[in-house]
């Protein structure tokens, strides 16, 4: 029976940047993915020849500088393109475009409204003050609330040092972590489509309205990225999320860290409170000193560890931690790029189109919209007009599709794991891919002439292909109950576990879910006693 220093349950981006950390400071690792290939949520699959499709996950922003460093992903292959701006249709036929230079934006909105132009580089200012006060939070770990020990206590010192709120920022901070995003950006602007899609980031990936208290903090969770350097940034790798997802396991491999593929785990070994080990679908055990689960926490102690290892009351914390599903995905093969009718004035004037398109597109043209696709969600349907974040890969990367042709990626929200009436969603998969191609061609007449081929990522396919339980992105709800030491639950300090030698290192810790590769990052520095 073969040993290790170090097994991790999964090969998503966080199980990889773990082990690679883990493999560098000299440990013997073996990373266990149940799937044929690496990545988890960040894969890149060619579901049909010669269109690569991002299947889940699809832009970068979040992801730590220091892991690029540290892991010298660039080296493995990393190359981020970076998306140059969001345009936002609007029910009038006219459209909202921010790009990421400053001076273009502010004279974008000064066609729609002086005064929103003005607050814009207000609202730009504050949150990326706001951000920077909560960002040193990605790179610390979470100390307990209530060990009194002497490194825990001094854990809580350094993190107030960093944690400094300036008294010009403290009330609008304490508004974003209760506010809904809906109210905290209609303290700035009077444009729909632009409070629309600014509130649209506080309900990505998580079953709250742009109505909902907390949802404005999921708003700041998205607003903490970068791209060298370059802050609010938006990407996408080189040959899709397939493409960061092989820069990781690259850089794990090149530390020693072995992976292997098509390895389901059935079972960790629990010997006398201590883990052990674990058990492969078909019987292999593998033992090792230490066992880390990238996997969410439900997954982890519901479905891979004995009921008798763990105390009821830890169980009954699991039980409630709330990691409903709201997302799903539509990934499309097309022959030609897509007209949208609120581009026609640009394409009349003779302009280029390419950087429009070279974006995100987000229909979110105004806050009700948002919400009454949110009432759908509520009692158990999809939304009939949902949310959608668009992106065409193939637009900044021509190795996604064949010459001439496209993909597109359409995350959209909300398609709520927990169906009302006894539907399921395999039986009403493409019903839901139906409803969103529909929505599209209100505002992209000509779409449906161009789809090739479909593919439609239902939370169920979520659930069942990729591991996310109840097909949760962010492995559990970004909401202030289940942040910073509460996440998973009130009492499980860090990235341990109550089991002994058993820690947890994916996005269901903290600092949450998005690609971000902090909790991989801050587990394996725990485990190595401090420091990497």
């Amino acid at each position: 029976m073969k040993s290790y220093d170090v097994v991790i349950i999964g090969a998503g981006h966080n199980g990889m940047i773990c082990g690679a950390y883990l493999a560098r400071a000299g440990k013997k690792v073996l990373i266990l993915e149940r799937r044929h290939l690496v990545g988890g949520a960040t894969v890149t699959e060619e579901i049909y020849p010669g269109f690569k499709y991002t299947v889940c996950s699809y832009v970068i922003s979040l992801l730590r500088p220091q892991i690029i460093e540290d892991l010298n992903l660039p080296a493995h292959g990393l190359e981020l393109l970076p998306l140059d701006g969001t345009l936002t249709p609007t029910r009038d036929g006219d459209y909202v475009m921010r790009w990421h230079d400053a001076g273009d934006t502010r004279r974008e909105l000064i066609r729609h409204s002086p005064k929103d132009a003005e607050a814009y580089e207000r609202f730009a200012e504050l949150m990326y003050h706001l951000a920077m006060t909560v960002r040193p939070l990605l790179s610390t770990a979470a100390p307990s609330a209530t060990s009194m020990s002497p490194g825990n206590l001094n854990d809580l010192r350094l993190l107030a040092k960093k944690f400094s709120v300036k008294e010009d920022y403290l009330f609008d901070l304490a508004k974003l972590m209760t506010m809904s995003s809906a109210e905290f950006v209609e303290q700035f602007f009077e444009t729909p489509a632009l409070l629309g899609t600014l509130a649209a980031s506080g309900i990505i990936g998580t079953m709250l309205g742009p109505r909902s208290p907390g949802s404005a903090y999921v708003m700041l969770h998205h607003y903490m990225g970068e791209i060298d350097g370059q802050f609010r940034a938006w990407g996408l790798p080189r040959g899709g999320m397939g493409g960061f997802a092989e820069a990781c396991a690259g850089a794990a491999r090149s530390f020693g860290a072995e992976i292997r593929t098509e390895c389901p785990i059935e079972e960790i070994i629990i010997e006398k409170g201590v883990a052990r080990g674990v058990i492969i679908e078909g019987g292999e055990e593998i033992r090792a000193a230490t066992i880390v689960s990238s996997v969410d926490p439900k997954r982890t102690f519901q479905k891979l560890i004995e009921p008798e290892h763990l105390e009821p009351e830890f169980h009954k914390k699991i039980a409630a931690y709330k990691i409903r599903g709201s997302s799903g995905k539509v990934n499309l093969s097309l022959s030609g790029l897509p007209e949208f009718t609120c581009l026609e004035p640009v394409r009349a004037r003779g302009e280029d189109l390419r950087p429009y398109l070279s974006g995100a597109i987000s229909i979110s043209p105004d806050i009700e919209y948002l919400e009454r696709a949110y009432d759908d969600a509520k009692y158990g349907r999809f939304s009939r007009k949902p949310f959608m974040d668009v992106v065409i890969p193939s637009m900044i990367d021509p190795s996604m599709a064949p010459p001439g042709q496209h993909v597109m990626s359409i995350f959209v929200a909300y398609a709520p794991y927990e169906l009302a009436d006894g539907l399921h969603w395999p039986d009403i998969r493409e019903d839901f891919g139906d409803a969103v191609i529909d929505t599209l061609a209100e505002y992209a007449p000509n779409i449906k002439d161009l789809i090739l081929h479909r593919q439609v990522v239902t939370p169920w396919d979520m659930e069942h292909t990729f591991g996310l339980t109840e097909g949760n992105i962010f492995h559990g709800e970004l909401t202030l109950d289940q942040l910073f030491f509460l996440r998973p639950v009130a009492g499980q300090e860090g990235f341990k576990t109550p089991i002994k030698n058993l820690f947890m290192c994916g996005s269901g810790t903290h600092p949450g879910g998005g690609v971000m590769g902090a909790p991989g990052q801050l587990a394996a520095k725990e485990i190595l006693g401090g420091k990497l």
